[in-house]
């Protein structure tokens, strides 16, 4: 029988989602039963960096479990508050790579507009944790910029989020870009389809498969866990339209472990996502605690080649400021 209280069955926009992202560490301690001598070391340091995970997200983590490898991807905790030698504001050099606010260029053939300060998350190791996003786009700058520089090819969309936009902003910032005869490829590195998979809706399918240019996705996956149906689901609805990378980052008490890589490559291809990249950590200030280090990191990458097949394994690269591609180690 049909009941006034009917809708409430229907699942969540992605906007209702993002809207309801859990901001407050109690909030967080009460839905998963964390150690309740926990939480003032986390209110500590979400002072300095905001709490934001969707429910959706926790609800992939196991109750209880202050060392759940999602939780610990988005946990506040009181050791971000150290100063760390060789750990800083501006890890990756996005300071001395602005061409004009929200421009960032790195590399000779492409170039990365910064599109949105919103995220669906607020990962602890962000390298753009302390990114200046007051400083709002002057897109007609930008577009006349990329109309001028006729080397590049590609352009990124990253952020914060670029599908933290509504699909009308989004669509006309695809057209302006569809209309610069010399780019050729539109990458979006999002994190959405992973964190709130209700993102992925027909209307986008629609904005991306219109324009003439080769869309490519790039999503970040650090732990097979995050792969739940739903995410699988978005994934293969992206695939029929765009090619779609997972660059994620080797995180400390994570995903450093061989066992967890293997699972990690072979649920990636099994979703028809490419491993493409497992990034070293960006030496951002608050992050130390999940650094891996680098011999480690390499011995790990080559015991993995060992196990699995050679398209399974991802690149092990490090970002070095003032470097115009990434550098690849293993």
């Amino acid at each position: 029988m049909i009941t006034k209280n009917s809708t409430n069955l229907q699942p969540l926009s992605w906007q209702q989602e993002l809207a309801a992202s859990v901001t407050d560490p109690r909030q967080l301690w009460e839905l998963l039963a964390l150690p309740k001598d926990l939480l003032a070391g986390a209110k500590q340091a979400t002072q300095k960096f905001s709490l934001k995970v969707p429910k959706c997200f926790i609800k992939l983590m196991e109750h209880g479990n202050i060392s759940d490898p999602l939780l610990r991807q988005v946990l506040p905790h009181p050791r971000e508050l150290e100063s760390v030698p060789n750990f800083n504001a501006d890890p990756v050099g996005d300071q001395a790579a602005t061409l004009l606010p929200g421009l960032l260029n790195k590399y000779p053939s492409r170039t990365l507009l910064i599109t949105s300060p919103a995220c669906a998350v607020h990962c602890r190791y962000c390298f753009r944790r302390t990114f200046a996003y007051q400083a709002l786009q002057n897109w007609p700058k930008i577009l006349k910029y990329l109309d001028t520089a006729t080397a590049l090819q590609e352009v990124i969309l990253s952020g914060g989020d670029p599908l933290s936009l509504d699909d009308t902003s989004l669509l006309q910032l695809i057209t302006n870009l569809d209309q610069i005869s010399h780019i050729k490829r539109l990458r979006i590195h999002t994190r959405f389809p992973i964190l709130i998979p209700q993102r992925i809706t027909q209307a986008l399918l629609d904005i991306l498969a219109q324009t003439r240019l080769v869309p490519i996705i790039v999503v970040q996956v650090n732990h097979p866990q995050e792969l739940s149906t739903d995410v699988i689901t978005a994934l293969q609805r992206l695939r029929q339209i765009s090619v779609i990378l997972n660059q994620s980052v080797l995180l400390k008490g994570v995903n450093d472990n061989l066992a967890t890589l293997i699972q990690l490559s072979e649920g990636l291809v099994a979703a028809g996502v490419i491993p493409y990249y497992i990034h070293l950590l960006d030496r951002v200030e608050g992050s130390a605690h999940f650094e891996v280090a680098e011999a480690y990191a390499i011995n790990l990458l080559q015991t993995l080649r060992l196990h699995i097949s050679g398209y399974l394994v991802p690149r092990l690269a490090r970002e070095i400021p003032g470097y115009s591609a990434k550098m690849v180690i293993v």
